[in-house]
């Protein structure tokens, strides 16, 4: 489903038995088994193998499972496409994209896997992680690349080290990628995630840097401790008054609409149909947070 919650995607190492067995109990949003970085290159075929019995053996609970493989420029990445497809994993995340080819080249690959093992075609998604300064400056063409994206990740790791800087306690560095990540998926129509907070202990700082994430119009973050996870969802979790502005929002657009009618006001504020997306949002939000208790459907 491309528009589910997202709020944390966590990390985890496809490797390590103790934490893929029972990583749902965390309850995040997403779990990411990663391929890639977390896993020494002695050890790809092996992490593989543990990916698909993981998948095929283990009740996520309904949590969304993801798989960051190894890069295009590697011998590994079709290997783990069709590894974590035949496990019947929900999205494929592709590290480092710069260009639309980068996603088409992965989904022909992901595609063959779903002919292979008999997944209907299309249904596994995709997310394309931009980690460079070009992929930045094409995030609108890779946003619109391929029906399979549910969203674009923005990764600061190789984004700072190529832009010749390092990551600050403030994040001004990343003001200017974060922001244009987010307006090319707005533009194109999908979702989008920010990058993982380092230091695990710091909890005032990964508090203050989800704020901002969220202020900027991001969907999720991506995180890399369960200690994240309660703080960043109750970050997005709607106050009262903002599910009581939502409730009235969208019974007046309701009512209205009857009418003809598509401009009015509420409590002395306009209100258009334009505003009745952010309004079903901001309930979802708070139904997944467990705070809601109205009855709007």
């Amino acid at each position: 489903m491309k528009n589910r919650l997202r709020r944390t995607m966590m990390f985890l190492n496809a490797q390590k038995a103790s934490l893929v067995k029972d990583a749902y109990v965390y309850k995040p949003d997403s779990i990411i088994f990663d391929l890639e970085d977390a896993v020494a290159q002695t050890q790809k075929d092996s992490a593989r193998i543990a990916l698909y019995n993981a998948l095929k053996s283990i009740d996520y609970k309904g949590i969304e499972l993801v798989v960051r493989i190894n890069g295009l420029d590697t011998p590994h990445f079709k290997e783990d496409i069709r590894a974590a497809v035949a496990g019947g994993i929900h999205t494929v995340r592709v590290p480092k994209t710069e260009t639309p080819e980068d996603v088409l080249a992965a989904e022909k690959e992901i595609e063959k896997a779903e002919k292979e093992f008999g997944v209907p075609i299309g249904q596994t998604l995709m997310m394309a992680a931009i980690e460079t300064p070009l992929g930045v400056m094409k995030a609108y063409e890779l946003a619109k690349s391929s029906e399979r994206l549910m969203g674009i990740s923005f990764g600061a790791g190789d984004y700072v080290r190529t832009m010749r800087t390092t990551r600050s306690a403030e994040g001004v560095e990343l003001l200017g990628a974060r922001t244009q990540v987010v307006i090319a998926a707005r533009a194109a129509g999908i979702m989008c995630f920010d990058t993982v907070y380092l230091d695990v202990d710091n909890m005032e700082g990964f508090a203050s840097e989800v704020r901002l994430i969220k202020q900027l119009g991001f969907d999720g973050k991506s995180i890399i401790s369960p200690k994240q996870i309660p703080i960043t969802h109750q970050i997005f979790a709607p106050t009262q008054a903002e599910i009581a502005k939502a409730e009235k929002t969208i019974r007046a657009i309701d009512e209205y609409a009857k009418d003809g009618i598509g401009v009015f006001t509420v409590e002395g504020q306009m209100i258009d149909i334009a505003m009745l997306e952010g309004a079903k949002r901001t309930i979802e939000l708070a139904k997944a947070s467990g705070i809601y208790e109205g009855d709007l459907s």
